[in-house]
């Protein structure tokens, strides 16, 4: 029987860059993987998204190439090969994490991984193995939540797993929730020609961003056509063969309304694969299990693995990263957790700083927040600054014709620092590690303010923001 120093469950952005990191450090490591390696995220989630996601907005960019001097004629689209582009994407990432295993001498087992016994793993799948480990590490992620009685039938019904392989636009979507997976459907399809309702429980999309980001997000979604309705949840549905009829009940009233589409997305969010992942789509066995409740692992009361500072489990040599043991469900997020769970096991000190993992969403306009929001920092007691600077005022922006949304930065009146920081906006998830990176090194408006960054670039509306902050903004 193979014996190994750490044994990682799940290849996803947790598990590989845990595997990785403590291989560096000296490990010798086995990561279990039931799917491809890259897990959910560059397989089914981030990365295919992301390919999608582009080819919506340059089909976008063609429907309005008049406004930039190009005209064209018989504008038309092939879906299946915006499929084909998202999965040729991953196919490529895939690969690449393969051979990274190789590269640092990880050995890798495809099949389902079950913990037997406090140091042994089973490979469960086509050929089944047995293997020791001293240290095991879940990193299985999550999978699509479900509304109870709601048959996802990948026809008519679907989550995001099933959507994301879904080679045909809808002439009409009902999206059961306004989260950021929610909305990215709905920028795709809506920018392909669907009649477009987004449905969410709470007051506005995006609940938890800071309200000024998703009042703007509501309004130009409302501008490109869709329908967008709030304290709003889902009562009850009834398919026929080419259309489902879903009845709707708002939450304060009780009133009910009924909408009917060619398609039903749910995206409610994600619940965590801890122990079974019972799901429609075809990756995930029916009825797997982990193993987890026989040696002792505990589970918290929404499901998520119970972890300690260092990410140990109520089993001593069991720990588990990402997804699985809680929000939030960040891919990145996920690989700062497998790094610090190596390092401590190898005793060294380490930490995520959780209030500077920046959340981003990838429609158009983009957005993405790190820190605090403002009713959060209103809530805290804080004596706070705004600077905000819209796009419509940089140079940049109004040369490429990008001019939506802004950029806002939130610090503390009397030491200057960066409390939180929302952009919504072109370029807004690359332009939000300018602000994570200040706040790690616990720079002030002030500093970004005086620092220069080029002209014309999107970039110097963080710095006007940072000025406006001060009362110095040159350009708004």
């Amino acid at each position: 029987m193979e014996k190994y120093d750490l044994t990682v469950i799940g290849s996803g952005p947790g598990g590989y860059i845990a595997a990785i990191r403590a291989a560096q450090l000296g490990m010798n490591v086995a990561i279990i993987e039931r799917d491809k390696a890259g897990g959910v995220c560059l397989n089914w989630g981030c990365i295919p998204s992301k390919a999608i996601l582009k080819c919506a907005e340059v089909y976008n960019y063609f429907k309005k190439s008049e406004d930039y001097g190009i005209k064209h004629s018989g504008l038309s689209y092939d879906f299946s090969k915006v499929i084909d582009k998202s999965r040729n994407a991953s196919s490529r990432l895939n690969k690449g994490v393969e051979q990274l295993f190789r590269k640092n001498k990880i050995t890798f087992y495809k099949g389902s991984g079950k913990v037997i016994k406090e140091n042994r793993v089973a490979i469960l799948g086509k050929e089944e193995n047995e293997i020791e480990s001293e240290k095991i590490l879940i990193a299985t992620g999550s999978v699509p939540r479900t509304i109870p009685g709601m048959d996802i039938d990948g026809k008519l019904v679907m989550t995001s797993d099933e959507a994301i392989m879904h080679r045909e636009i809808p002439d009409s979507v009902l999206i059961i929730g306004g989260g950021y997976i929610g909305v990215e459907f709905a920028y795709v399809y809506n920018s392909f020609g669907s009649k477009v309702t987004i449905v969410e429980m709470e007051q506005n999309i995006l609940p938890g961003a800071d309200k000024e980001v998703s009042d703007t997000l509501t309004r130009l979604f409302k501008k490109s056509g869709m329908d967008i309705m709030t304290s709003t949840k889902f009562k009850s549905l009834k398919k026929n063969k080419q259309s489902a009829r879903v009845t709707l009940e708002d939450v304060n009233s009780g009133d009910e309304k009924s909408v009917t589409a060619s398609m039903v997305l749910v995206a409610i969010g994600r619940k965590a694969v801890a122990n079974s992942a019972p799901t429609s789509f075809s990756y995930y066995e029916k009825g797997d299990s982990l193993g987890l409740d026989d040696v002792g692992v505990e589970l918290d009361n929404r499901g998520f693995i119970k972890t300690d500072g260092s990410y140990g489990t109520t089993k001593n040599n069991i720990f588990a990263i990402g997804d699985v043991i809680g929000p939030p469900l960040l891919a990145h997020k996920a690989s700062e957790e497998g790094v610090a769970a190596v390092e401590i096991m190898n005793g060294m000190k380490s930490e995520v700083h959780y209030n500077n993992i920046p959340g981003c969403v990838y429609c158009q306009p983009e957005i993405a927040s790190v820190g605090y929001t403002e009713q959060q920092v209103k809530d805290l007691g804080y004596d706070y600054n705004i600077g905000k600077f819209p796009f419509l005022a940089a140079g940049k922006a109004v040369a490429v014709g990008e001019t939506d949304g802004f950029v806002k930065i939130i610090s503390d009146k009397k030491t200057g620092e960066i409390l939180g920081s929302h952009i919504i906006g072109h370029g807004a998830t690359e332009l939000i590690a300018e602000i994570a990176t200040s706040r790690t090194l616990e720079t002030t408006p002030l500093e970004i303010g005086i620092t220069s960054h080029a002209h014309p670039t999107l970039a110097e509306a963080v710095m006007e923001a940072a000025l406006n902050a001060l009362g110095r903004s040159r350009n708004f």
